[in-house]
């Protein structure tokens, strides 16, 4: 399992480490990721992802699953979340037309 966030695309990210000596070793910084159960109002299910913390986080600030994916650019969005994010769209489409 790749240690991406499905929603953010946020990866590994590589950098030193610095000891006191000023002796410097490479290392990996991880993402914070998490196993979470998100729900979309629009579809009336929920969906598992693994997402990091900041973008549970943007998540709940912007008012669920279904209106990040709104605002979120498809790039950055797994295969996974694209598909959940194109479900939304078709179920909304009816509403609005």
């Amino acid at each position: 399992m790749s240690r991406v966030c499905e929603l953010t695309g946020k990866g590994p990210m590589v950098g030193n480490n610095v000891s006191h000596a000023n002796n410097k070793t490479k290392r990996r910084f991880m993402p914070n990721l998490n196993d979470v159960t998100l729900m979309s109002d629009a579809l009336g299910r929920s969906f598992s992802l693994r997402v990091s913390a900041s973008a549970l986080r943007t998540v709940d600030h912007r008012g669920g699953l279904d209106a990040f994916l709104a605002r979120a650019k498809d790039d950055t969005l797994s295969p996974k979340a694209l598909k959940i994010k194109r479900d939304i769209v078709r179920a909304q489409a009816p509403e609005t037309a």
